[in-house]
């Protein structure tokens, strides 16, 4: 046979076959991934994809509806496989759209469980299950041992990519984690397309499509937005989920990617905010035209949670908080030393009738809006300013529980309300046991001055320590630590965010907190516990609940930062606070006559502790002080409750400054709190915004 045409018809049947098999490839990618995606009845060589369409948070509003943490509109970058595989070199655009995303400070979404840099090693534990088995399935899909090492799976999986060698290893990494969150989709995950950016900034995005890269997509999104720089410690924020929150969430049909409330309201309020995504249905060519779309799911926005802060009140508490601690610190207690080492403090106040919260504020606070740039340095500043002291912090009351010892010794019938004892000023009740505590007054004095002869009403109203050491003994301890416990303090206060409980002191307490004979309670104990000191140790937020409960004469409510929940559009009422008992003290006449009127007393008299403050104040104001030692050494730590109107009483309010003096210095920021609460000039509007429920 003639040598040329033998060498044609090789040729020829080469090049047939070569034919067939690409037109035989073409074929099955487009059965494999193309048709194999796509829904029965499309045209033929149409792709049909599936994504996400974020639907809004709902909002945080305080008591009058102004808008506390609402939603921005944000671009999300998104990436078609089959579009982005029909141009050419899908890699060498996935490394320029990556390193472009990477000079610009965006972070790829990469659920790849692996590290970012050598040594290769996994991090399956950052991961939810979910995601962990989505990685089994992958492996298994491409007949991989499960126990490959995490290097071994990075070369394989650039060999499989086709990575250049040329390639930085950063390079090759990040384009390996693209290429294997596309990839996933195709392994029976049912996952919507990728979102390989989030919350793009204008100037990347304009870059970003500047490259032209077919199969990049740009998806509208919201992201949280704060509209108030104050009440930092109680709105929290919302992040990612981690692992052990999916597994709780899933019940919930949450996305794995799904983002929740880490802390705070919006962590307490998480399901009554939480959005459900729609799924929409796009239909495209091979070409990338798009040929229909429609929503398989509409996204369902999420209801809006009216607080019952106020943050007007809020304003006014955290600044007025601040500035007293400042002042401290620069200028000492009326320009002594002390109070110069003052650290943080709180302040809550709550409605006496219903339980409802209307600030709750901790000093030093943050930003919530740079929560996350600001975090490392946060962790560094002094006195922690991420801890919420109003509901976190547990601290010895002082004189502020002396209103307990006294309800309990009245109740109990060990003493009238105009039972008399001298203050001596040194308690020597216990001197054997070399324990001698003395009156402040007799402290202050140099031991030139005491209180004389004196009812439970005066003392109460100039805090004399030694008429409630010897009532307290009197009494004994499990009087006083039942009447505590009604009160609601050492218990929880039913608030929706995190709470610690603290403890009151009693033998029980005393026994968990030492061992041996240290844990032993002796009659010391008792007269310390009755001027709260001891093992007593309270949160802010439990001394206004209990301040509310001696203003409802035994009655506590549940405290709250609910109002109501709002549908979306605020046309539903969803759900409303209930205000609810949390438990109920039996006080007799006698006992409430006289804390009423002792603290009353505290501030009409000449000689109360809350004299100079509120002596005057237009509306009438029972209050109390307190000082407490804590053993941490310098100033003393300070308290201060109220409640107002006396008579009517519709607002408790409690302070407390770690290492803050006296607690009488305090009041400042009570009547900081009253000035707006009783003005005129702070009343609500009451004409609704438009679609919002009135």
């Amino acid at each position: 046979m003639n040598q040329h045409k033998f060498s044609f018809r090789v040729t020829a049947l080469v090049l047939l076959a070569a034919l067939m098999l690409g037109v035989f490839s073409a074929r099955l990618y487009n059965v494999q991934v193309i048709e194999g995606a796509a829904q029965e009845g499309t045209p033929s060589g149409s792709y049909t994809y599936y994504t996400r369409v974020t639907a809004a948070r709902g909002e945080i509003l305080d008591r009058n509806g102004k808008v506390l943490v609402g939603n921005r509109a944000s671009f999300n970058i998104v990436l078609i496989y089959p579009v982005l595989f029909s141009s050419e070199d899908p890699n060498g655009s996935l490394r320029a759209l990556t390193n472009l995303a990477v000079s610009h400070g965006l972070e790829l979404v990469d659920h790849l469980p692996v590290t970012t840099e050598k040594p290769y090693e996994y991090t399956k534990d950052q991961y939810s299950s979910v995601w962990n088995n989505y990685f089994k399935m992958f492996l298994a899909a491409r007949e991989w041992d499960s126990d490959i090492s995490a290097p071994q799976l990075i070369r394989r999986l650039r060999e499989r990519y086709h990575i250049p060698d040329d390639w930085t290893e950063e390079e090759a990494r990040r384009v390996i984690s693209v290429r294997y969150e596309l990839e996933l989709r195709y392994c029976g995950t049912n996952l919507p397309n990728y979102v390989m950016l989030e919350d793009v900034d204008a100037i990347s995005l304009a870059e970003i499509t500047e490259l032209n890269i077919p199969g990049v997509t740009v998806e509208k999104s919201t992201v949280r937005e704060y509209y108030t720089d104050y009440a930092a410690h109680i709105l929290g924020r919302v992040a990612d989920m981690n692992p052990e929150e999916y597994e709780y969430y899933k019940q919930y049909g949450y996305a794995m990617d799904a983002k929740v409330g880490k802390e705070g309201l919006e962590k307490a309020f998480e399901l009554e905010l939480h959005a459900t995504d729609g799924m929409l249905e796009t239909t495209i060519a091979s070409d990338g035209t798009i040929l229909e779309k429609h929503y398989v799911t509409e996204p369902v926005a999420g209801n809006n949670v009216e607080l019952s802060i106020d943050i007007d009140l809020q304003k006014v508490a955290e600044d007025s908080l601040e500035n007293l601690i400042l002042d401290l610190r620069e200028n000492g207690l009326n320009g002594t030393d002390r109070g110069k080492d003052a650290e943080g403090g709180a302040v809550v106040a709550m409605s006496v009738k219903t339980g409802e919260v209307l600030v709750s504020a901790s000093y030093p606070t943050f930003n919530l809006s740079t929560y996350a740039e600001d975090y490392n340095d946060l962790l560094e500043q002094d006195f922690a300013p991420l801890y919420n002291r109003a509901v976190q912090g547990t601290y010895p009351p002082g004189s502020t529980f002396k209103m307990v010892t006294t309800i309990a010794a009245i109740n109990e019938e060990i003493i009238k309300p105009g039972y008399e004892i001298n203050d001596l000023g040194v308690y020597r009740r216990f001197e054997d046991a070399g324990y001698t505590p003395r009156c402040m007054l007799y402290t202050t004095s140099n031991g030139t001055a005491t209180h004389g002869s004196i009812n439970v009403m005066e003392a109460l109203s100039v805090s004399c320590n030694y008429y409630f050491y010897e009532i307290g003994w009197m009494t004994g301890i499990e009087a006083i630590d039942k009447t505590a416990k009604a009160l609601g303090l050492g218990e929880s206060t039913g608030v929706e965010i995190y709470e610690e409980t603290g403890h009151r002191a009693n033998p029980e307490t005393k026994s968990a907190l030492y061992a041996g004979s240290s844990g032993a309670w002796y009659g010391g104990d008792t007269v310390s516990a009755a001027i709260g000191q001891s093992e007593n140790r309270f949160t802010p937020m439990q001394l206004c609940s209990y301040t509310s409960a001696l203003a409802n004469r035994g009655v506590r409510y549940q405290a709250s930062f609910l109002r109501r929940v709002l549908s979306s559009d605020y046309e539903t009422l969803v759900q409303e606070h209930t205000p609810t008992v949390l438990s109920s003290l039996e006080i007799s006449d006698d006992a409430y006559a006289a804390y009423t009127e002792g603290m009353r007393l505290a501030v009409t008299s000449y000689s109360g502790t809350s004299h100079s403050l509120f002596g005057d104040y237009e509306v009438a104001v029972c209050a109390k002080t307190g000082t407490a030692e804590h053993g941490s050494g310098g100033s003393d730590n300070a308290s201060f409750v109220l409640y107002a109107p006396a008579d009517d009483p519709e607002i408790a309010i409690a302070v407390y400054v770690e290492k803050g003096a006296q607690g009488g210095n305090l009041g400042k920021v009570a009547k900081a709190i009253l000035d707006v609460y009783f003005s005129e000039a702070s009343a609500v509007d009451t004409v609704p915004a438009e679609n919002r429920l009135n």
